[in-house]
């Protein structure tokens, strides 16, 4: 018994192979690393508008290729930022006090 295969069986086995090669046209055109994909990362609203105003932003860079996600990041970045300098930001300035009623 020999272990040489037969002429006929070669190139169809050859091009059998040569079907799901990386450097292949039909694989580049199925897979493509940069181009969209929807995340689907869930986003819980906080109750606070300004947040979640930001969080549903994120949901921009589904539509986009990879290279286009750090602007919408570094854009949600900037609005959650200004959000929190909000909260630490002092109120307009106190009330005056309230004179006090004597009502006997």
């Amino acid at each position: 018994m020999s272990d040489c295969v037969p002429e006929g069986e070669l190139p169809a086995r050859a091009a059998e192979a040569e079907l799901d090669v990386p450097g292949d046209t039909a694989y580049e055109q199925e897979y493509d690393p940069a181009a969209p994909t929807r995340l689907n990362v869930p986003r819980t609203p906080t109750g606070n508008a300004d947040v979640d105003a930001q969080l549903e932003r994120l949901a921009d860079a589904d539509h986009l290729a990879t290279d286009g996600h750090v602007e919408v990041y570094e854009d949600v970045h900037r609005g959650l930022r200004d959000a929190l300098t909000a909260l630490d930001a002092r109120p307009g300035p106190p009330e005056p006090p309230r004179p006090y009623e004597n009502r006997s």
